[in-house]
């Protein structure tokens, strides 16, 4: 089922494979071994062809060398920093689309944030065509105002009133005009579905951000598709058994930031223990 195979001129018998296995399905003969009764206990981490130094291990069919090396690979730790406190919110976008092709590659990339136990059972639900999302933009947008004519907003809820009163003049107070939308779902028996997808967001946030696309974190969408109009996710193709987590807006900012702001530290405290 695992298709666990070590090639026996490349194994050096290092173990890592199998100390490195969370739950402990990869043992130690002559060579690393998975026993057909541990077969089921596996979680697909991959860990074990990641951490063999000699590409000498495949697991679920995949071929190791085709694996990208990670020997000098990661950004250095100030580009990594400023590039998280450099990102803005983006909410002036052209009215230009991303090439689908780019967007298509960061989401292959974004497939590879950490899920609960590797569940991967988080859907990204994306529009990538501008019209097909002006479209939407309008749908959505007179559904919401509908709901606010009719009075149907709950108490809970009563801060969209200020929102929608903007769109009711006319302006995108929801999309913000971006050309595209990105939508976070995963089913609620998920072990974490919230943590999952707001981890895949913002793995994409940040890998957008370095391509040069704006983003925006976008709340009062997710607040609109799971209090106010709760067909919007029929409407995307969402599962039925899914919960909306979280939405991004994003496209080519029709901003430009030069400089990070400059925030107060948060409350940081040692634990005592």
């Amino acid at each position: 089922m695992l298709q666990f195979k070590v090639d026996t001129e490349k194994c050096i018998k290092c173990e890592q494979c199998a100390k490195d296995c969370l739950w402990g399905v990869i043992e130690m003969d002559e060579y690393p071994v998975i026993p057909a009764e541990r077969e089921s206990s596996c979680i697909e981490c991959q860990h074990c062809l990641a951490v063999c130094p000699t590409a000498a291990l495949s697991i679920l069919g995949k071929d190791p060398e085709q694996s990208l090396p990670l020997k000098d690979a990661f950004p250095t730790p100030e580009s990594m920093e400023r590039l998280i406190m450099g990102r803005r919110s983006t909410r002036r976008y052209k009215k230009e689309g991303v090439d689908p092709k780019l967007i298509h590659h960061l989401l292959e990339i974004t497939s590879h944030a950490p899920t609960a136990v590797n569940q991967r059972n988080t859907v990204l639900t994306l529009i990538d065509d501008p019209v097909a999302m002006d479209r939407f933009r309008k749908e959505v947008t007179e559904a919401a105002l509908q709901v606010a004519r009719e009075g149907k907003i709950p108490p809970e809820l009563k801060r969209m009133e200020k929102y929608l009163e903007g769109c009711a003049k006319g302006y995108d107070i929801i999309f913000r005009n971006a050309p595209h939308l990105l939508v976070a779902s995963a089913p609620p028996d998920t072990y974490s579905p919230q943590a999952d997808c707001h981890i895949a967001m913002s793995y994409f946030e940040l890998l957008a951000n370095s391509h040069g696309i704006g983003t925006v974190w976008n709340g009062i969408f997710r607040v609109v598709a799971t209090g106010l109009v709760p067909e919007i996710g029929a409407k995307l193709g969402i599962p039925e058994d899914h919960q909306i987590v979280c939405a991004m807006s994003f496209g080519l900012p029709d901003v430009k930031y030069h400089r990070t702001v400059q925030r107060p530290g948060g409350t940081i405290r040692r634990a005592e223990v």
